[in-house]
């Protein structure tokens, strides 16, 4: 483990992530799976962004509505009065993120921006919430989480993107890599393309750069116990009670 960096970090590692809620029961991205997950004792969630056509910050993984609502149509081309009408799973309504916050004031968000129009509206609400040290953002797009720093300055807590962790990977054999500075963590696959990306290596160079890892998305008890045992400092899982239990059996259920 490393030592904390950002506020954000600051609970006892390793840190155990909702993903997306604990999507495992198909009602992902939504305050039913968010208010599940902190019944559980969860206090790290992962979700996403996307903007409405008018500009609303709805947290939603895929670009189309089609995949786990009744609905369909493109977030970005639709209005947020039709948005809210649709039902993920038939049942439970999209949130925006802005209603996440206020709803869960103890919890700790790892935000994915999923599309570069919803960069500048997620950097002001953590702005206007004050929610500097509640929010780490993410994207796969270095260039998008590196904007994103700049608007906010090193209150904001950013992970790396694709291009940030080929570098670190690189670094860990030894080859000279650029790294952009402010990240706090390097949230990663295990492996991506059948090369592994998550090992002792890999870890040890994230520690010594003050790094955290934060691996996604694991499932299954083996591949949580055998990351742990590498030292990483956060899972992120769809099942959130095989997490927990996993953690608990190891004393390290926080």
């Amino acid at each position: 483990m490393t030592s904390v960096r950002h506020p954000y970090l600051d609970h006892p590692a390793p840190l155990a992530f909702a993903h997306r809620g604990g999507s495992a029961d198909g009602v992902e991205n939504t305050a039913a799976a968010f208010r599940r997950a902190a019944e559980a004792g969860y206090r790290y969630f992962e979700t996403d962004v996307h903007t409405s056509a008018d500009g609303r910050l709805v947290a939603f993984h895929d670009a189309t509505l089609d995949r786990v609502t009744d609905a369909g149509g493109r977030i970005s081309e639709l209005p947020w009065s039709e948005i809210r009408r649709a039902r993920v799973a038939g049942r439970e309504p999209l949130p925006l993120f802005e209603e996440l916050l206020e709803a869960f004031p103890q919890a700790h968000w790892n935000v994915d921006i999923k599309a570069a129009p919803a960069l500048e509206p997620l950097v002001d609400l953590i702005r206007r919430a004050d929610a500097w040290d509640r929010v780490c953002v993410g994207s796969f797009s270095e260039a998008r989480v590196a904007r994103a720093h700049r608007l906010a300055g090193p209150r904001l807590a950013t992970s790396y993107g694709v291009r940030g962790v080929l570098g670190l990977r690189l670094r860990s054999y030894g080859i000279p890599a650029a790294l952009r500075a402010g990240a706090v963590c390097a949230q990663v696959p295990e492996s991506q393309g059948g090369i592994r990306i998550v090992d002792r290596r890999f870890v040890r160079e994230a520690h010594t750069r003050g790094l955290q890892v934060h691996v996604w998305t694991v499932n299954e008890p083996e591949r949580m116990a055998a990351l742990l045992d590498l030292g990483v400092d956060g899972i992120m899982t769809d099942h959130i009670e095989t997490l927990r239990t996993v953690l608990s059996e190891r004393g390290a259920w926080a």
